[in-house]
């Protein structure tokens, strides 16, 4: 059985240059004996020497070559950290221009202890997964089975309620964790669809912000349960206090204040912006996915 050799393989660089510095060797002993033999006294040595010549230069030219081609393939050596270009972020209708390095380093924003009693604190703390969770936990404590199916933070969160003694969704709920903005009749229409693509003939709509009075007309004349920030507030006041303690537990639990990306599924990071706009909040998983939120003061 042939022995195998312990040497490692050469790198295709050296291969060449190697190559290249045996047929310039070989060029250059070609040239010395072509110099050398012309002097001769036999003409056939002399024709013999004149005749060395120009196969000694054809011989340089390619080892010249070879070494060019062999001294671009030879491996990198490895520098400092590659820096990505700033990229473009959306955010809502404007544009935020980030700096963030290959491994960016997060600031985590700073925020407010947990509230230890149930206020209109803990709608602000929380994000939207959250929101979500617990909404279903309420419904879950009157008695029904939640389930869930999310549509992203704009889109609303379904939370289909199914009663232990029928068979299929009793009533549909639909989520919405705005800041600052009210829910307007479009939104609550889109619940309305829902409901009549499923003959559901209730439906809840639950936010933490607040209804336009058209939204709120709509809903009463439509057999749709409004529950705004301080409706849900109220309503978590009528459970128990083992109850409530559980409903908070269940808005706190994990990163409550991290958002979740309404793409993917994954929990967000801060971004730095330019200099001059605020930091924003840009998905884990970038640039695969480029989904942002504005960041909250």
């Amino acid at each position: 059985m042939p022995r195998r050799s312990s040497r490692p393989a050469l790198h295709p660089s050296r291969q060449v240059l190697a190559l290249a510095v045996s047929l310039c060797a070989l060029a250059a002993l070609l040239l010395a004996m072509s110099v050398s033999l012309r002097g001769a006294r036999s003409p056939v040595v002399a024709a013999l020497a004149s005749q060395l010549t120009t196969p000694a230069w054809s011989v340089l030219l390619v080892g010249l070559v070879l070494g060019v081609v062999g001294y671009a393939l030879r491996p990198r050596q490895p520098g400092a950290p590659r820096r990505v270009e700033p990229e473009w972020y959306p955010r809502s209708t404007d544009f935020v221009r980030s700096s963030v390095m290959v491994a960016p380093t997060e600031a985590a924003p700073e925020r407010r202890a947990p509230a230890t009693q149930w206020s209109a604190q803990v709608f602000d703390d929380i994000e939207w997964r959250r929101f979500e969770a617990l909404c279903a936990e309420l419904f879950a404590q009157a008695g029904f089975e939640a389930r869930t199916q999310s549509h992203g933070a704009d889109g609303g969160v379904d939370i289909w309620l199914h009663s232990r003694h029928a068979e299929g969704p009793a009533m549909v709920v639909q989520c919405k964790h705005w800041h600052g903005k009210a829910v307007g009749v479009k939104e609550v229409r889109e619940l309305l669809g829902v409901m009549a693509s499923h003959r559901l003939a209730r439906g809840t709509y639950a936010t933490t912000s607040t209804f336009t009075a058209e939204a709120l007309r709509f809903a009463r004349e439509n057999r749709i349960h409004t529950l705004d920030g301080q409706g849900l507030l109220a309503l978590i006041g009528q459970r128990t206090p083992a109850q409530q303690q559980a409903l908070l537990a269940s808005a706190y639990e994990g990163e409550y204040w991290r958002p979740t990306c309404a793409s993917c599924g994954q929990k967000m990071v801060s971004r730095t912006a330019r200099k001059g706009d605020r930091d924003f909040w840009g998905c884990a998983d970038f640039p695969r996915c480029r989904a942002t939120l504005p960041m909250r003061a």
